[in-house]
């Protein structure tokens, strides 16, 4: 599968890249993107939830009134989990939502999530450019000319670019990622898929 080289203007080149079909047209695996994106939400889960038991509450431990004789139920502490002010019973707790996943399902998920891109025609490659100086202004008309202004739009670099980044970070509706930092929760999450050229090569190789 081949697909044109635009350039930041908007314009074609004239030239094309080829799409590697075991890169971005594979049978897609639904499950290996599920257990991917499920443990990339998993991972930015802090886990720092927690309810105090009743053995946690401040009260006294002093029996608030006689077992028999009241005409309701008996009651031994203030705590008791029924009464406001008491502990929570099988509250929440301090946990690690982390769990493994091999790296071959990874590299699946990724290539699931490519393939459908492709398929649905949600992938650009422009010639690799920087910006001299870090202007939104300027990051924003390069969009623009690429007709994904007013997309949700996913722009992959080969290396870090400060500027790029800088450039782009205001924006509400893109995202800059080095191919290395490429996740499939990220690829998913956006509606078009815009790879500088050097990093289409990276990817294709990686993958």
């Amino acid at each position: 599968m081949e697909i044109a080289v635009f350039n930041i203007a908007g314009k074609e080149t004239g030239r094309k890249v080829e799409l590697k079909d075991t890169v971005f047209s594979i049978e897609p695996n639904d499950h290996a993107i599920y257990l991917d994106v499920k443990q990339y939400l998993a991972n930015r889960r802090q886990g720092t939830h927690k309810t105090k038991e009743r053995n946690e509450v401040s009260g006294s431990t002093r029996k608030i009134k006689r077992q028999k004789g009241t005409g309701t139920a008996r009651a031994g502490s203030v705590k008791n989990p029924l009464f406001v002010g008491g502990g929570r019973t099988f509250g929440p707790s301090p946990r690690d939502y982390n769990f493994k996943l091999n790296k071959k399902v990874k590299q699946l998920a990724r290539k699931s999530a490519l393939t459908y891109k492709a398929k649905n025609n949600e992938i650009r490659v422009v010639e690799d450019f920087s910006l001299e100086n870090p202007k939104t202004r300027e990051y924003e008309s390069i969009i623009s000319n690429l007709k994904i202004g007013d997309k949700k739009s996913l722009l992959v670099l080969s290396e870090p670019n400060k500027n790029i980044y800088l450039s782009s970070r205001n924006l509400p509706n893109t995202k800059v990622v080095t191919y290395s930092e490429l996740t499939t929760y990220d690829i998913l999450n956006s509606t078009s898929l815009v790879f500088v050229e050097s990093s289409l090569e990276n990817i294709q190789k990686s993958l």
